[in-house]
């Protein structure tokens, strides 16, 4: 199969945050199948410091409409694994940051991700290689959307399938009307039943109306973006593409975190030998100048954002003190989380530790000697932390929601057979209540190390991820290249 990624953003030429990393995994264990990879990603700033080859074949011009813009080609190949094609245009791309700086998002978002669009779609058709193998699109959230809806409207030379997959409707690349003349698409796509949305264009929504198949990170998020508090506008467009909604949750690189090879734990462990764990929560230990005693530690390693739930951890935290627990804190985040997380150490020193910053090399160290990993988010689509902390034996404690709720076991709802505990209401008597379920079970020696056992027993690879893909690229290559059916106005009914 040929499959093409259309991105914003892919390790190891850019980074925002999880996606970035998403477009290299998964790309990358799909090579490793057997499969011919392409990314598609623009030519940010930070993709200077690799040796890029320009591909002339390639380069063309841009209309949108309002100007037109030179899109030059340039090629990544990574050893042993996919190739990557960056989309350059230094007045759109040439910048600190993929999609705005300290003062927010940038202006001409819109101008800037058509363009890509434009360029990637474009330049697709000379990528596909002449071969009898499927050739499968897939594009990733907003910045991408417009790509297989050009698909549908123009198709191309060689069948092809396509594949959305929406991550986060949080960001749905929602921009006043004008700017729709950008896309090149005729004004009769600009409707309810098209792009239009509020009287403004959306490109989510191309994405959902154009692919044959839509997806997203998670099996809960995909169900509570059916209504209307997650799909925030969109869950009508969702529910009309539900027979081909699917969903995949991400995977993890187990050769990164794996506690028993993991360069950053002061002594590695594995479920033969769990020894290692107790000399990696001594570290921890003296690392967060907490107190060395046998009360559980409690992380929480996020961005201190409400939707990750710390307002309610706040509100909880007169509650949390007074539980048998060490809490330990990292991350950056809102000030106002940042100056109560500081009071909070601050007041409370050997049972509050707290760095504020984002430490790649600390995150292994906490998920090694941590005892619960605690992650209440308000909405997670998929969430990584609790999958990494799941292979270190570190129980999460998860609000009941998007990816949380599907890769997190309750322990009481399973009889033993759990592999963390959750709770539902987003209140924080129920965060507390479950967090003092976790602690009772931690007073049992054994049942916790049982729990633990289970934990790293989880498999969430990227090879199951990828084969999950594969399926559904086999499905949308079948929607691609299958009739549809047309509506006979004298019978009423659907004929092919």
């Amino acid at each position: 199969m040929q499959i093409f990624f259309v991105t914003p953003e892919a390790v190891p030429c850019s980074r925002a945050g999880g996606l970035g990393d998403v477009l290299y995994h998964l790309p990358r264990a799909l090579y490793k199948m057997g499969h011919q990879v392409t990314v598609l990603v623009p030519k940010h700033r930070m993709a200077e410091e690799f040796q890029l080859i320009e591909l002339d074949s390639l380069r063309r011009e841009i209309d949108l409409s309002i100007s037109r813009r030179s899109a030059q080609f340039y090629r990544l190949t990574l050893p042993e694994a996919h190739d990557v094609i960056l989309v350059g245009c230094d007045d759109f791309f040439d910048r600190p940051g993929i999609y705005g700086n300290e003062f927010g998002d940038y202006d001409d978002n819109s101008e800037r991700f058509i363009f890509f669009s434009k360029a990637a779609f474009t330049a697709i058709s000379d990528l596909i290689a002449p071969s009898s193998d499927p050739v499968l699109v897939h594009s990733h959230d907003w910045p991408t959307g417009l790509v297989p809806m050009y698909f549908k409207v123009y198709g191309s030379k060689t069948p092809v399938g396509t594949v959305f997959t929406y991550h986060n409707l949080a960001n749905q690349g929602t921009f006043p009307y004008f700017d729709f003349t950008m896309t090149g698409l005729d004004w009769s796509h600009f409707t309810l039943q098209g792009l239009e949305f509020h009287g403004q264009v959306n490109l989510t929504k191309a994405g959902l109306l154009g692919a044959n198949i839509i997806s997203t990170v998670s099996h809960r998020y995909a169900r509570e973006t059916l209504g209307p508090e997650l799909g925030r506008g969109l869950e009508g467009v969702i529910k009309e593409r539900r027979p081909n909604l699917r969903s995949v949750i991400h995977g993890v690189d187990y050769k990164l975190w794996d506690p028993a090879h993991d360069r950053y734990l002061v002594a590695p462990f594995d479920p033969e030998d769990l020894s290692g764990k107790s000399a990696c929560r001594d570290c921890l230990t003296t690392l967060f100048g907490l107190e060395n005693d046998d009360r559980p530690i409690v992380a929480v390693v996020s961005r201190f954002l409400a939707r990750k739930g710390l307002d309610l951890i706040t509100r909880a935290m007169p509650k949390l003190l007074e539980l048998p627990l060490k809490l330990i804190f990292m991350g950056t985040g809102e000030d106002y989380f940042l100056s109560v997380l500081r009071e909070t150490a601050s007041n409370n020193p050997g049972q509050v530790g707290l760095k504020l910053s984002y430490d790649p090399a600390l995150t292994h160290q906490i998920l090694g000697g941590a005892d619960i990993l605690l992650v209440p988010s308000r909405f997670e689509p998929c969430g990584l932390e609790q999958l990494y902390a799941l292979k270190y034996g570190t129980v999460p404690v998860v609000r009941a929601t998007g990816g949380l709720d599907d890769t997190v076991l309750d322990e009481l709802a399973m009889s033993s057979r759990g592999t963390g505990f959750k709770f539902i209401d987003y209140t924080p008597e129920a965060l507390i209540e479950a967090l003092s379920t976790a602690i009772e079970h931690f007073r049992d020696p054994q049942s916790w190390r049982e729990l633990m056992l289970r934990c790293m027993s989880e498999d969430y690879s990227w090879e199951r991820a990828a084969s999950a893909y594969v399926e559904i690229y086999q499905q949308a290559y079948t929607l691609a290249t299958t009739p549809a059916p047309i509506n006979n106005p004298a019978s009423g009914r659907r004929v092919l």
